[in-house]
């Protein structure tokens, strides 16, 4: 055997080495890839149904939605209904209700300083007499 053909072998050898070296982490590699793929297929198995559930649920919040959105109208219907009828009772009794409110507390007052006028006329009437009895027992002394 020549020098030239124990080069070749080395170099066979060597490139053997080579690919046997490199054949390990592309097994690997390929594991690693097998279990990936059947963990993707896992979760795409167990999404589906998740997703149906959310897809029924949006379903249902939507159709609440929009029960709430003819309740929620109807309630500003009602509250503009009353906001009406509440101005239309205060143009109404409002005004007359004042009125009779002003003409009692005129009355009352009156009828106050009636009685406080009766009250003090009668006792400068009695202060009067008073001062007449005592001059009176005065000159008779």
């Amino acid at each position: 055997m020549s020098a030239g053909e124990w080069a070749g072998l080395i170099a066979a050898l060597a490139l053997v080495l080579l690919v046997l070296l490199l054949a390990v982490p592309l097994l690997k590699l390929g594991r690693t890839l097998d279990e990936t793929t059947l963990t993707i297929r896992q979760v795409r198995e167990q999404s589906a149904p998740i997703l149906a559930q959310a897809t029924t649920t949006v379903t249902h919040v939507n159709s609440n939605l929009e029960r709430v959105d003819d309740i929620t109208g109807n309630a500003a219907n009602v509250s503009s209904n009353v906001a009406a009828l509440t101005s239309v009772v205060a143009a109404t009794l409002g005004s007359p209700l004042i009125k009779v409110a002003a003409f009692s507390y005129g009355v009352r007052s009156a009828a106050r300083k009636r009685r406080e006028g009766v009250a003090m006329a009668e006792a400068a009437q009695r202060d009067k007499e008073a001062r007449r009895s005592r001059r009176a027992a005065r000159r008779a002394a």
